[in-house]
């Protein structure tokens, strides 16, 4: 049973990142719904939030794999 809880703790830390994605994404409708003209500036900003959220999420998933080496 080596190593299978932080493959488990992963799985776990994987929500936040997704929620965050989830509410970045839903921000941004919303404010394009309220003000249209205003897609073009604010959608470089989503995107870079985005990609910030998934990073932490990839770096959570280095150091699984990391923690799970076996020595």
């Amino acid at each position: 049973m080596f190593g299978s809880l932080s493959v488990i703790g992963f799985g776990l830390s994987a929500i936040g990142p997704a929620i965050g994605v989830g509410l970045i994404f839903a921000a941004w409708i919303n404010s394009t719904a309220r003000q249209p003209e205003s897609a073009n500036i604010t959608r470089p900003m989503m995107f870079v939030g985005a990609a910030l959220a998934e990073a932490l999420a990839l770096f959570g998933l280095l150091l699984a794999f990391i923690q799970n080496k076996p020595s």
